[in-house]
């Protein structure tokens, strides 16, 4: 059986978990494409060296990449700060109740 209540941050949460859920994927498909850039980079200098112009390209999309991996490092981190004070928010309506008596 179901409780009659429903807590009201319920919808938040689950948004927020959502968009969690979203920045870790866009942050794992930014991971595989520094990777496979990396990997490119390797093989060119394994077959010789990339050109200047290349190897300067190469190095200027590995520094965006990182760039906004760590943006995105902070995002994740920004999300579940606010995750864990509605947690704590949660609790404390769940021990103290809405102050409503019926």
């Amino acid at each position: 059986m179901t409780s009659p209540y429903e807590r009201p941050d319920t919808p938040e949460l689950e948004r927020l978990e959502r968009l969690l859920a979203l920045v870790e994927e866009e942050l794992a498909g930014w991971r595989a494409r520094c990777l496979k850039a990396e990997q490119e980079v390797g093989q060119r200098s394994g077959k010789g060296g990339a050109s200047g112009a290349e190897l300067q390209q190469a190095r200027q999309r590995i520094g965006l990449l990182e760039s906004e991996n760590r943006l995105l490092h902070q995002r994740i981190a920004a999300v579940r700060e606010q995750i864990e004070r509605l947690r704590t928010r949660i609790r404390f309506v769940e021990e103290h109740g809405t102050g409503d008596a019926a």
